[in-house]
């Protein structure tokens, strides 16, 4: 088929990969958020789909609103068949959604219609959830809700972060995503209604929602911190001032009361709602990242100090 791809993060790049290499559809085009500023010297950088596209001389558009006249018109001449998309990170009109004659067929990073959303992944590690996947479905006005061409199902490890889980779900789904367009193009897969039971929505992902909380249990704790990692990176206070915190392991033990350090020779542990949680890597302010019990020599805690 004759494709125009949209898509603007890294998760998206597989699938623009498989795409581009499956031999049988044409990617004329590839839809990708305008370049931002990235970096500490806040240099213009292209997205990662458009600078694959870049590589295998794909025209890259980049509305800044794809309500754009000038880009429908364009993708109007393009006259794509289907318009398979992967996180592109803005919302489609009617207008657009009407060009493609098998329209807008959206790679979800959860089993719909669980977790409709921005931050599908973060929200089923959060939530606790033991099995997650990806979902490809035909893009419709409301959130998240067209009706479903297939499911690839994934295991949520007890030590995965969401970049882990993401980075795996990315690679199936991008074998689900070129599947549901041959079975589209040979005319032999039908999309379903999505049921009504089992909607849940997963809203994006603020720095503040990253802030632990160790009145917490330290099952939700470690869930939390997990979720949030990479993105935007787990936090508490220190002293008055951030502290970053990577993912933590729950300790079978009594512990001090919640957000209370205890200094061992070979382990740092904080409190929560139940048992202690071990930290793993930490960032103090104005510091490099490092290994908790590094932080913890070259600091000296009080007795009684708190993660806050």
């Amino acid at each position: 088929m004759r494709l125009v791809f949209a898509g603007t993060p890294e998760p998206a790049v597989p699938s623009l990969r498989a795409l581009l290499e499956s031999g049988r559809h044409e990617v004329v085009a590839v839809v990708t958020r305008p370049d931002a500023q990235a970096g500490r010297g806040r240099h213009v950088v292209r997205s990662p789909v458009g600078a694959l596209a870049d590589e295998h001389g794909i025209e890259v558009l980049t509305p800044a609103r794809a309500g754009d006249p000038a880009f429908l018109a364009r993708l109007t001449e393009l006259a794509p068949e289907a318009c398979p998309v992967v996180a592109y990170g803005a919302l489609l009109p009617q207008s657009a959604l009407d060009i493609p004659v098998h329209g807008w067929v959206n790679l979800h990073f959860s089993l719909l219609p669980a977790w409709r959303g921005a931050a599908p992944v973060q929200s089923a590690i959060r939530a606790g959830d033991e099995i997650t996947g990806a979902s490809t479905f035909r893009i419709v006005k409301e959130l998240d809700a067209g009706p479903v061409f297939g499911v690839v199902t994934e295991k949520i490890g007890p030590a995965d972060t969401s970049g882990a889980l993401l980075g795996r779900l990315a690679e199936s789904g991008a074998h689900l995503l070129l599947s549901t367009m041959d079975g589209i193009e040979d005319g032999t897969l039908r999309a379903a209604e999505q049921p009504a039971e089992g909607m849940s929505y997963a809203p994006k992902v603020t720095v503040e929602d990253a802030r632990v909380s160790f009145a917490d249990p330290a099952a939700a704790v470690d869930r939390q911190i997990r979720a949030v990692t990479p993105e935007p990176g787990a936090w508490a206070e220190f002293r008055g001032e951030r502290f970053k915190l990577g993912p933590v392991t729950v300790v079978d033990e009594p512990g001090p009361p919640p957000g209370e350090l205890v200094v061992e020779r070979k382990r740092v542990l904080v409190g929560t709602a139940t048992k202690p949680v071990r930290l793993g890597e930490v960032q103090a302010s104005g510091k490099k990242r490092m290994a908790a019990t590094d932080w913890a020599r070259g600091t000296r805690i009080e007795e009684g100090e708190r993660l806050r």
